[in-house]
């Protein structure tokens, strides 16, 4: 929960549940163009979400995507949140 709790992350995952399982993996540069804030402040954020295994990546080319790891975990955790 602490790792979600920042509005940042939050957007991030957001924008992640949007995508389709297994596909449309957002990179960093996908998500900096949502946000608006610098490419190593969205890298910081996703090393949070990365090391509670809230989002996991894979490498197309030179660029890191990534995905949500549980969705429907996250789904149930951002309804607590609306509450």
């Amino acid at each position: 929960m602490k790792a979600l709790s920042h509005p940042t992350r939050l957007v991030i995952v957001a924008e992640l549940l949007k995508n389709k399982a297994g596909k449309n993996n957002k990179c960093v540069n996908d998500i900096k163009e949502i946000l608006k804030v610098s490419q190593s402040n969205i890298s910081q954020h996703l090393s949070i979400l990365k090391a509670n295994d809230i989002v996991g990546w894979s490498q197309q080319g030179r660029k890191k995507c990534y995905f949500l790891r549980n969705r429907r975990l996250i789904k149930k955790m951002i309804k607590l949140f609306e509450k």
